[in-house]
């Protein structure tokens, strides 16, 4: 148990403060959707991009790091995640997902909840990924509650923002929870808004009914930051009708800032999503029907909703997403694949990698702190060995607010105790 957890805190040092660094002779990608920029340099000061580009200057206090040619690029965004929530998901105690038995949903606020020492987010820094956004989920209403954006420095001091959004279920799942139909989910919604509004209006007046009431102070007082727009709502959609459904109830509450989680069938309501300016976190190789509300999932789907003019980031709703939030970059190489098969529609390379950086911030409103080398966002830079699209590219280096991180991870450092095992490493369960 000792080697245990000494094991977990090695990942875990104090919390460093912002640095600077620059970064020369860099294939350097902006993360915007642009080309990459040869022979170029990034300089953080004090944790923040200054600049990114050919010619920068670098200043002279600044220590540098010759990246010798290599891809330099911002660190992933992971579009949809509930890391830090879960270690093991079929053990109540390891699992912070979603709460069964509680009487708040709306309200409930999982950054207090995030684990910096949860395996999953040294694994993921380890292959690029600096930030992520963090969702619970439902059980027993449509809404689950306040996410986070967090980043994966490798300090205690995980949340960059906490209730950054609300997430809600739609659909399918969304009926299951409301009742058992999508005319009870949409009556659902309806009414928790209303009430959210009338808590906003005149909060002293509000009536809290307790337990038994759809919408109790605490689930009003946190919709009402989203019937007012000051956050953005995620909600988990596939079905074209579902979303146009959601449009058209936008229609009532105008200032909603609605962002579409999965969206299977995006591609079919393309043009309506760009026009509402809506943008989608989409999963990205969805091509076979897994419910009734993706028959008519594609592979396309990513590539034509972009086409159509809509913000595209990507993420891994359904897809092991408390762990696996590293496999964004191979579907973005994927997608690049795709761009090439005829017929089928695709994203180039820019475009791709935009999807898990700075698109995929744009979305959920994070698109002026994270996402992209622009001057004045946060210094999270990778370093990569080769194109990070590719699956056998490894990660040379990555930055957190211009602070360099380990790269060591639970796996590793098992590989490094047990490859030659001697009597003196074995844990002492083993010894005589």
């Amino acid at each position: 148990m000792k080697r245990l957890l000494l094991l977990t805190a090695a990942f875990l040092a104090s919390p460093a403060a912002a640095q600077s660094v620059a970064i020369t002779h860099a294939r350097v990608v902006i993360g915007d959707g642009s080309a990459p920029i040869e022979d170029a340099t990034v300089v953080i000061r004090g944790g923040r991009v200054v600049a990114a580009g050919k010619g920068v200057a670098v200043p002279a206090d600044v220590p540098v790091v010759d990246a010798g040619g290599r891809f330099v690029t911002p660190g992933i965004v992971a579009g949809f995640t509930r890391m830090g929530l879960v270690e093991v998901d079929g053990v109540d105690e390891a699992n912070d997902e979603a709460a069964g038995n509680s009487p708040f949903h709306a309200s409930i606020d999982i950054a207090l909840a995030i684990n910096p020492a949860t395996s999953a987010i040294a694994l993921n820094r380890a292959e690029g990924v600096t930030r992520a956004v963090v969702a619970p989920g439902t059980r027993g209403s449509i809404f689950a509650g306040q996410g986070a954006i967090i980043d994966l420095g490798s300090d205690p001091d995980s949340v960059t923002v906490p209730r950054a959004f609300q997430f809600m279920e739609w659909g399918e799942s969304g009926a299951r929870a409301a009742g058992g139909s999508r005319p009870a989910a949409i009556t659902a919604f309806r009414d928790a808004l209303k009430a959210a509004q009338a808590y906003a209006r005149t909060p002293g007046a509000y009536l809290d009914q307790g337990r038994d009431v759809l919408v109790n102070r605490a689930d009003a007082v946190a919709l009402g930051a989203v019937v007012t727009g000051k956050v953005p709502l995620l909600i988990h959609v596939e079905r074209a009708s579902d979303m146009r459904a959601l449009i058209a109830l936008r229609g009532e509450f105008p200032a909603l800032r609605l962002v579409f989680v999965g969206a299977s069938e995006g591609w079919l309501v393309a043009r309506e999503l760009a026009a509402a300016k809506i943008p989608v976190i989409a999963s990205a190789l969805n091509d076979l029907p897994e419910a009734f509300e993706s028959i008519a999932a594609t592979q396309s789907n990513v590539g034509r909703m972009k086409s159509a003019g809509v913000v595209v980031g990507i993420g891994t709703i359904g897809d092991n997403e408390a762990r696996q939030a590293r496999l964004e970059k191979q579907y973005a190489g994927n997608l690049v694949a795709l761009h090439h098969v005829p017929g089928a529609s695709g994203l180039s390379w820019d475009q791709a990698f935009a999807a898990i950086t700075g698109d995929a911030a744009e979305a959920v409103g994070m698109g002026g702190d994270i996402g992209t080398l622009r001057p004045g966002r946060r210094g999270d830079v990778v370093i990569w060995d080769g194109d990070p699209l590719e699956l056998g590219t490894a990660v040379v280096s990555v930055y957190v607010d211009g602070v360099k991180q380990s790269l060591a991870t639970r796996q590793s450092e098992l590989l490094k105790r047990y490859r030659q095992p001697g009597e003196a490493a074995l844990p002492k369960a083993y010894e005589r």
